[in-house]
């Protein structure tokens, strides 16, 4: 339809958004990644300006298929491929898997189909690896009524981030909505991204609830050109979106990414990992009986991953100084019927003890061995309280409820003692007010973590340390703008106090395993170089698999050339993988450096 009919006046007002022909680049999915100028310039001279800008370009995309690591101690990589090619014809093939579109085809088009969707990863030393195809970036067609304005939401960019993975719009991360949605309206959806501002920094600009009109006026209308990542149906009213705290604002139905997910799909088989994170895992190469150190370890992919590896034969220990993450790992662990995995709540800074008492209990009661190493199904036992059920362990060492009346007073049974006392409903209170956490996402009531003083060194056969990073090579990512030379220099010195840490926890003969997910080679080369020029007993060992390629070579000159970041060697190069987002391996960016350990010095 051309502009005269669509705007019957002769002369628009110049606030009045252009019809969709004239303006037919507005509703595609172009993003620009932003960096701050200086670290632009500095990932430049590390990877080459042409190189640097394909990455970039592809940090902005998602990757296009998902990667699933099997369970192989619960199944096998065949079992779950046919599983998972059964759920795509009970779901039916104009579905899919949760939402990936399989065209209808005939009976043998379809078999061909499925198998194609789903392949064994073919990268030798990962049998266990199974992708699943998704597709994208799609052309959608936002102007299904063109004598009427697009209906739109705005989301922030966390949450387009997220829809772009295939999560759906949830209330928080709407920022802006058209005065005129209802519910079942169909609406586009674009991304407000962080600006630059007047004093040097960046904001978004937009305050939520602000109320779109389809002109140009409107918030961020020339900023979302280019930004727009699907349509969907509207779930609730905007004045519904903006009263309510949670919830679904906008289901999608068509997306710039066609990517499956696999919520409560074959729990405890299977596990949604991006490659090089499995690849880390392998490259540690753990066996059955040693005793392994996965020093941040949530939310616990690594972790299992390991596990599984050792046939869950060995000890397997995971920190993390988040006391709902060490939840989710034993979860996780629990979910896929692992043993060997002992979690503790420890800042990886304070991983080396300082007395000769190993770890210490942060509850204290024996009773609760099953959250600690989920070795066995015994829980707390259920008691009431006001009507409202709970599972109960006293602070104290000695004693848990083991029966409840409705009644005062509370049956207690003192372990040591063999005897049993009562306790007022007010001392249950007290006791579970101390419960701080209470029930959490990861369904334990009250739960319990062990907390640790630390780890003798030397204790160690391998240790894992998948630091805490600048993660810039998460993908998608719609933003760079965050991190300064000045905050890269930051994470680096953070990793390598964690980095001297590992070196004392491993044992002589020992095997560290580093790795990252950001592109940032202060974070990466340089911790290698740091760490072979300040431990001589360390050195670089070979990795299987290989899927990733050489490191970067040489030196930069930062800071006005008043400090320089050395990096590999040649030879140094070839021994690390670095996963590039825009090679056709198509991951996240990522980085592995593999250490032997020789003879410590004294």
């Amino acid at each position: 339809m051309d502009s005269s009919s669509s705007y019957p006046s002769p002369s628009p007002s110049p606030s009045a958004a252009p019809p969709a022909a004239a303006d037919a680049g507005r509703y595609t999915f172009s993003p620009k990644l932003r960096w701050q100028p200086d670290v632009e310039e500095y990932f430049a001279a590390a990877y080459g300006r042409d190189r640097f800008a394909r990455i970039s370009e592809a940090l902005a995309h998602p990757s296009r298929y998902s990667c699933i690591r099997v369970n192989t101690l619960k199944s096998s990589i065949d079992a779950v491929m046919h599983k998972l090619m059964d759920l795509v014809c009970e779901k039916g093939l104009s579905e899919g898997i949760n939402g990936l579109e399989i065209i209808e085809q005939n009976a043998r088009d379809q078999s061909h189909e499925r198998s194609s969707l789903i392949q064994k990863c073919p990268y030798a030393g990962l049998e266990n690896v199974l992708f699943v195809q998704g597709s994208g970036p799609h052309v959608l067609q936002y102007n299904s009524q063109p004598d009427q304005s697009v209906k739109e939401i705005v989301v922030s960019r966390k949450c387009a981030e997220s829809v772009l993975r295939g999560a759906q719009v949830y209330v928080p991360g709407v920022l802006a909505c058209s005065s005129h949605v209802e519910k079942g309206d169909k609406v586009a959806v674009s991304v407000a991204v962080e600006q630059p501002v007047k004093d040097g920094g960046w904001a978004v600009g937009i305050t939520r609830g602000t109320v779109l009109q389809g002109l140009q006026a409107d918030a961020h209308y020339e900023e979302r050109k280019g930004l727009y990542i699907g349509q969907g149906i509207a779930a609730m009213s905007r004045s519904g979106i903006f009263r309510v705290l949670h919830g679904i604002a906008v289901e999608m139905t068509e997306r710039v990414y066609k990517l499956p997910s696999f919520n409560d799909v074959l729990e405890g088989e299977i596990f949604l990992q991006n490659l090089p994170s499995v690849v880390a895992a392998c490259v540690l190469d753990p066996q059955p009986g040693e005793r392994i150190l996965d020093m941040c370890a949530a939310p616990g992919g690594k972790t299992t991953a390991i596990a599984i590896l050792m046939r869950d034969k060995g000890e397997v220990v995971a920190l993390d100084r988040s006391h709902n993450k060490v939840m989710d790992i034993l979860k996780l662990a629990s979910e896929m019927d692992l043993n060997c995995i002992k979690a503790y709540k420890l800042d990886a800074l304070k991983s080396v003890s300082k007395t000769d008492e190993a770890t210490i209990v942060g509850m204290a009661d024996s009773h609760c061995e099953a959250i600690k190493t989920l070795a066995n199904d015994s829980d707390p036992c259920p008691v009431t309280v006001d009507g409202k059920a709970t599972n109960v362990v006293e602070d104290s060492s000695t004693t848990t409820v083991v029966q409840s009346e409705t009644e005062q007073p509370f049956l207690i049974e003192d372990k040591n003692q063999e005897s049993k006392r009562y306790v007022s409903k007010a001392e249950l209170r007290k006791n579970l007010r101390r419960m701080k956490n209470g029930p959490g996402r990861s369904n334990y009531s009250g739960g319990r973590v062990e907390k640790s003083k630390g780890f003798l060194p030397n204790s160690f056969d391998r240790v894992l340390l998948d630091a805490p990073c600048s993660a810039l090579g998460l993908r998608p990512r719609l933003f760079a703008g965050e991190e300064t030379l000045v905050s890269l220099k930051t994470h680096a010195r953070y990793q390598r106090k964690m980095f001297d840490q590992a070196v004392k926890l491993v044992r002589p003969g020992g095997v560290i395993v580093y790795s990252t997910c950001t592109i940032n080679p202060g974070e990466n080369e340089a911790l290698v170089r740091y760490a072979l020029g300040t431990y001589k007993f360390l050195s670089l060992a070979s990795q299987h698999p290989k899927v990733g390629g050489p490191g970067i070579v040489g030196s930069c000159e930062l800071f006005n050339k008043t400090y320089t970041e050395e990096w590999l060697t040649e030879h140094e190069a070839e021994l690390v993988q670095r996963f590039d987002p825009s090679s056709p391996v198509d991951t996240i960016g990522f980085f592995i450096a593999k250490f032997s350990v020789g003879e410590k010095e004294d």
